[in-house]
């Protein structure tokens, strides 16, 4: 055995420096997935022993090579961002309160579409606030406020929201990294110095508004995404059309966008640059036109605001441009693991976030594709009618954009419980539009708008986008455009992934072994059924699952958020009924009471007070109790009681009930991350903060 995978590796050996990245984000992965320092110390222990292991089978042995390797590299994941972890640490609101403070503007978006502004401020004299705050204005609230000035407020603040319902999307995280204490919302008007307004604001917004003021509605919102990467002009029904369709991806600036700006600054350099024949002849053409190309494409990053998958774009366009001038193979998947360690060493905790991973699958998928000897021989020039070449191009988009959807598939799936199903179809017609003739005409329209002359380009460009959207909605609404599955276990998105990346990063035959992890994760996720109860981590809105697949809300009012959200943790795709409407629901005043296999659940609904003496009979006949309120010592359901007592503690629910009933939770038993038990501040000027707040 051991003489075997010697063999393999020996067959592979120029593939196993891919390996590190993924050795890098394991240790990464781990960190996220378990809960304690215990476990954490834990894992460097088995990785250390696992090391001494690799030195045992022979340093001289690729084998042995390997597993000291990717053992070092994957503890030094976990090292990497538990530092990171730790060094970002900042106080977190403790409480939701109002208050009135003086702040910084340190960043502003615009979200026109909403009619907000998102401001990321920070308080000046006040140490019992957080030193990073997310406020939003609604209306005229925010109008003119410019990175660096210094407003007054009062603002309704609470501390960043964890997930709602188990695997919904967990902004507390995401806050920690970015060390953003506390969100709220702005009430009244916002004071401003005088003169306020006169500061410049950034490249990005101006650039931004200008685009704006020339198309207008969500075409105008995905022009400014194109060029600046804000989204915030997008009408929500338009975005969820383009998730719905496939083509979010165009409204994320990465590799097709960074690609297509270098490419055209590096094509129009050497266009001028070989007019000198001097340049020409000493063979400075191409050096040169590389660096106005790398130029180019590091000012529209840092244009786009240098997230993720623009950055790993422009790293791989970077090493794309010095294969170029070595004469090497530019587009590799060693260039792609290359961009990867840049990126996990840089930001770690991007590793957790859809957007990295949809990213490095897509690219990953695509370049393991076209390595392929059998696409090799497909896409090969080669003698033939255009008529066929065109048709082979075509062809070959559809498979790439095919290989694309499944690879991403199960990121889409575990991180959104949707999948779009006709996207390759979609980006046949949208990838051509948006690299030839939206982007052109945009950048065209601002370079001639500085003589007045951008209007025919504006135009161009905005019939091309309404055509984009009009191909979003017309591909969304198609039957069965999305697939839609309910929560998917951790442990199986492991798996799969795990699985894939075996797949598309090995040549020889061994890689089908991946394919079992893959299908095994994949099972993992078709087998899991829809939880029947579904509630929030307030306890205010709760879901219960319909014999015919549905759900139905308890409380008719929730809003879309919410909606969404139960809609995604269910899996499904159609609006929420109302529970109080249907036959077999029975409710009063106070109370909802319904039977749903075979377990009889008894749910609050009112606001008045109750004595438990009048509420024991009633719950002791219940299975389940659930109250978005403390209920009295007397009230007790048979298997689960919920109330303002226990949300804390297990935040979001997902119940699944019949012979061997269960119940999954939004937040870990005993986890330690830092944003589940972070320093806490209390939001009260008047008072210091207790060693009970900072837990």
């Amino acid at each position: 055995m051991p003489e075997s995978i010697e063999a393999r590796l020996d067959a592979e050996r120029e593939r196993i420096a891919l390996w590190l990245p993924v050795a890098l984000g394991a240790g990464i992965a781990a960190w996220f997935a378990l809960p304690t320092r215990t476990h954490w110390i834990g894992l460097l222990l088995v990785l250390g022993a696992g090391a001494l292991a690799g030195l045992l089978i022979g340093w001289q042995r690729r084998f042995g090579r390997a597993v000291v390797v990717e053992c070092a590299v994957m503890a030094l994941g976990l090292l990497l961002v538990w530092g990171r972890a730790l060094w970002l640490s900042a106080p977190v609101l403790a409480l939701p309160v109002v208050t009135e403070f003086s702040a910084s503007v340190e960043s502003v978006e615009p979200l026109p579409a909403k009619d907000q502004v998102r401001l990321i401020v920070r308080p000046l004299k006040r140490p019992d606030l957080p030193p990073r705050l997310r406020i939003t204005a609604a209306g005229e609230q925010g109008k003119g406020i410019a990175p660096g000035e210094a407003i007054g407020l009062r603002a309704r603040l609470m501390p960043p929201p964890t997930a709602s319902l188990p695997g919904g999307y967990d902004f507390a995280q995401r806050a920690w990294f970015d060390r953003i204490g506390a969100v709220g919302t702005v009430l009244g008007e916002i004071g401003r110095a005088p003169g306020a307004g006169d500061g410049v604001q950034t490249l990005r917004a101006r650039l931004s508004d200008h685009i704006h003021g020339q198309i207008d509605g969500s075409a105008g919102g995905i022009a400014a995404a194109l060029v600046a990467g804000d989204r915030g002009a997008i009408s929500e029904a338009d975005e969820e059309a383009m998730r719905r369709s496939g083509l979010a991806h165009l409204l994320s600036i990465s590799g097709l966008h960074v690609t297509a700006v270098v490419t055209f600054a590096m094509l129009i350099a050497m266009s001028l640059l070989a007019l000198s024949r001097r340049l020409a002849l000493a063979g400075y053409v191409l050096p040169l036109a590389a660096a106005v190309a790398a130029l180019a494409g590091g000012g529209y990053t840092l244009l786009a605001g240098a997230e993720v998958p623009t950055l790993r774009s422009f790293i791989a366009a970077l090493l794309v441009l010095i294969a170029f001038l070595l004469g090497r193979e530019a587009l590799t998947l060693r260039l792609v693991a290359a961009g990867a360690l840049i990126v996990l060493i840089w930001r770690p905790e991007s590793l957790a976030g859809p957007s990295f991973q949809l990213s490095f699958a897509a690219i990953t998928a695509i370049v393991a594709l076209h390595e392929s000897r059998a696409m090799q021989r497909f896409m090969a020039r080669r003698e033939e009618p255009w008529v066929f070449r065109l048709g082979r191009g075509v062809a070959g988009l559809v498979i790439t954009g095919l290989a694309v959807e499944v690879a991403l598939a199960p990121i889409a799936l575990f991180h959104f419980h949707k999948a779009g199903l006709y996207g390759a179809l979609a980006n046949v017609v949208a990838i051509p539009l948006t690299t030839f003739v939206i982007m052109p005409a945009e950048a065209l329209a601002l370079l001639f708008d500085s003589v007045g002359l951008g209007a025919p380009f504006w135009w161009v460009a905005e019939q091309a986008l309404n055509a984009l959207i009009w191909l979003a909605h017309s591909v969304a609404d198609a039957p069965g455009a999305v697939a839609t599955l309910p929560v998917f276990p951790p442990w199986g998105f492991g798996l799969a992934i795990f699985g894939g990346i075996w797949l598309l990063l090995w040549r020889t035959r061994w890689r089908w072994a991946g394919a079992v992890p893959l299908v095994l994760g994949m099972a993992v996720l078709l087998a899991q059924p829809r939880p029947d109860v579904l509630i929030t981590g307030d306890g205010k809105h709760i879901a219960a699952a319909q014999p015919d697949g549905s759900y139905a809300l308890l409380r008719e009012r929730a809003g879309d958020y919410v909606r969404d959200a139960v809609a995604e943790a269910a899996g499904i795709d159609a609006p929420l009924a109302a529970l109080t409407d249907l036959d077999h629901v029975a409710c009063n005043r106070d109370f909802c009471r319904w039977t749903q296999d075979g377990r009889t659940i008894l749910a609050a609904r009112g606001r008045d007070r109750i004595e438990g003496a009048d509420m024991a009979a009633a719950c002791a006949a219940a299975d389940v109790v659930i109250s978005e309120r403390w209920l009295p010592r007397e009230c007790a359901g048979r298997w689960l009681t919920i109330d303002r007592d226990t949300l804390p503690q297990t935040g979001g629910l997902a119940l699944y009930l019949g012979d061997r009933p269960r119940a999954v939770t939004a937040l870990g038993a005993g986890d330690e991350h830092m944003w589940r038990r972070p320093p806490q501040v209390s939001g009260n000027d008047e008072a210091v903060p207790t060693t009970s707040l900072a837990r």
